[in-house]
């Protein structure tokens, strides 16, 4: 097992790279070198790719047989290259199997937290296909015009050519990783990064007002520059939200617990723990529900392990709690024959809007939908007169789930 350090999210994207490497032309370093040694050759672009590519297939092994060192084809502390994590969706995608799927994303994870456990926050959000919490209402802004014009820019073609292999293929990833395949530079930008991209994306959606969306094409247009290999097609896909390589947020979930259990040595699991690889997807998929934040799951798994994770992460006011799902019956007769010998109740089930409120330390109020969408304008009737009723009893911080 490894130790994993702690980490803190993310930077700006202006700084999120200054302070490391690039993983595509730093120079291994040496720990000691002699007098008049010659200095290794700096590995080329291309010779860091193959490398990556030659090695990727190791995320296949089942992960108590793989080792993170055996992938990673950067330093310690090095910006993780998003190269790699397109590889490993490109395997993913390539797989059906949820286990083996799994065991791709799990050991994806193990090598992130072993080299550079701060990238480790942007590569679970873009794995999610997120750039943020649901709660805060942050979303890129961009359709498909906006990127076929980054695109067609970016490969010096003409938007029409774009949009006729768009129509022809179905997939705007994969046109744009034929079009920048096909394209030569004179001299090519710095690799791409987990930390650049997903800072970068957060720039994107945080552009507002006037010529936002021609500030949005540039900052894709500048990301699709530097992309190489199958880059483009990820990056495209990312944008659009539709990342189509087969995996629900649920096994990402299931993973992260589980790299997290391979990482650690400074906790046992519980004596009554059977299976401790179940148990800890299982405790990351209930704290997730609870607080669906990574940033803050992560950290408190970087920072005291799995299984303190229920105990350092718990429901918190402001942040919407994950609605139960309901399955549908053929009938009452299966309800029936399902809860034998147990006491349970029912009630009606009304039309309308499942509706969860939040009653702020400062005293203000935050309707969330069951999706987390903030919804307080939406009923400004009910969010003041839920604000009356809990001033006229004792003040403090409540949530309460309700049917509008």
């Amino acid at each position: 097992m490894e130790i994993s350090s702690t980490g803190n999210g993310t930077a700006d994207a202006a700084s999120s790279d200054a302070k490391h490497c690039d993983p595509v032309e730093c120079v291994k370093s040496e720990a000691a070198e002699e007098p008049g040694a010659k200095k290794p050759r700096a590995m080329t672009a291309e010779e860091r790719r193959a490398e990556l590519k030659s090695k990727i297939g190791s995320l296949k092994k089942k992960p108590a047989d793989f080792d993170p060192r055996s992938v990673a084809c950067w330093e310690d502390g090095e910006r993780v290259p998003f190269l790699f994590l397109c590889l490993a969706f490109d395997m993913i995608s390539n797989e059906s199997g949820r286990i083996v799927i799994t065991d791709i994303v799990c050991n994806m994870l193990r090598t992130i937290i072993k080299t550079t456990p701060d990238d480790l926050v942007a590569a679970v959000y873009l794995s999610a296909n997120r750039v943020a919490p649901a709660h805060e209402g942050v979303e890129m802004g961009i359709g498909d015009a906006s990127i076929i014009k980054a695109l067609a820019e970016a490969c010096g073609g003409k938007e029409a050519h774009i949009k006729n292999q768009y129509k022809e293929k179905g997939d705007l990833g994969l046109v744009a990783k034929v079009s920048r395949s096909s394209q030569s530079m004179m001299r090519k930008p710095a690799a791409l990064t987990v930390a650049k991209v997903f800072d970068t994306f957060r720039i994107i959606a945080k552009e507002s007002g006037k010529d936002s969306q021609e500030k949005k094409k540039k900052h894709i247009k500048s990301l699709l520059v530097a992309a190489t290999d199958c880059e483009p097609q990820y990056l495209i896909r990312l944008l659009q939200a539709k990342l189509r390589i087969g995996y629900a947020e649920q096994t990402l979930l299931a993973a992260l617990g589980q790299a997290a259990l391979y990482t650690e040595n400074h906790a046992k699991p519980p004596p009554h723990v059977s299976s401790p690889l179940e148990e800890a997807a299982k405790i990351v998929k209930q704290v997730y529900s609870v607080i669906p934040v990574y940033d803050k799951i992560i950290a408190a798994l970087l920072r005291d392990g799995i299984w303190n994770l229920t105990k350092t992460c718990s429901f918190t006011i402001g942040i919407p709690v994950g609605p139960m799902l309901a399955k549908p019956t053929k009938g009452v007769s299966e309800i029936i024959e399902k809860f034998q010998n147990m006491v349970y109740t029912c009630e009606y089930k009304y039309d309308g809007e499942r509706a969860q409120i939040h009653y702020m330390e400062d005293g203000s109020v935050e309707i969330y939908s069951r999706n987390a969408e903030r919804n307080t304008g939406k009923y400004p009737d009910v969010a003041s007169q839920y604000r009356y009723e809990m001033e006229c009893f004792e003040r403090r911080p409540v949530y309460i789930l309700l049917k509008l």
